[in-house]
């Protein structure tokens, strides 16, 4: 299954008004689209759900959530991965929420050595 387009172009659009001064390099991955920031994944598309670099801490706090599950893709749960179902992310304002949190936490990651 291709990735939700429509969620693309908002994820665009969201990178573009609020995260235009970072350097987020989309990347093909998982049959979706990620979105990388300093060579580490922060969030991208699978099928029509967000997911969410988050850690682990955030990651417990955002699961009470309704329509946030740990990230399982392969049949491994993936600790500090969340998968955002579309209903929590109907609104871009909420769509934003978890790309800050996302985004505030890949940042406190190494910066990774990117080759050219």
């Amino acid at each position: 299954m291709a990735f939700d387009q429509v969620l693309a172009d908002r994820l665009e659009d969201i990178i573009a008004i609020h995260f235009e001064d970072m350097r987020l390099i989309p990347k093909r991955m998982f049959g979706g689209i990620c979105y990388t920031l300093n060579g580490s994944m922060c969030f991208g598309i699978f099928n029509d759900m967000l997911i969410v670099r988050v850690g682990v801490e955030a990651a417990n706090v955002l699961l009470k959530e309704s329509h946030v599950r740990q990230m399982n893709l392969t049949g491994k749960s993936m600790k500090g991965w969340l998968t955002i179902e579309p209903e929590a992310i109907y609104e871009d304002e909420e769509l934003l929420r978890f790309c800050e949190t996302a985004v505030e936490f890949v940042k406190t990651l190494p910066k990774k050595i990117l080759s050219s």
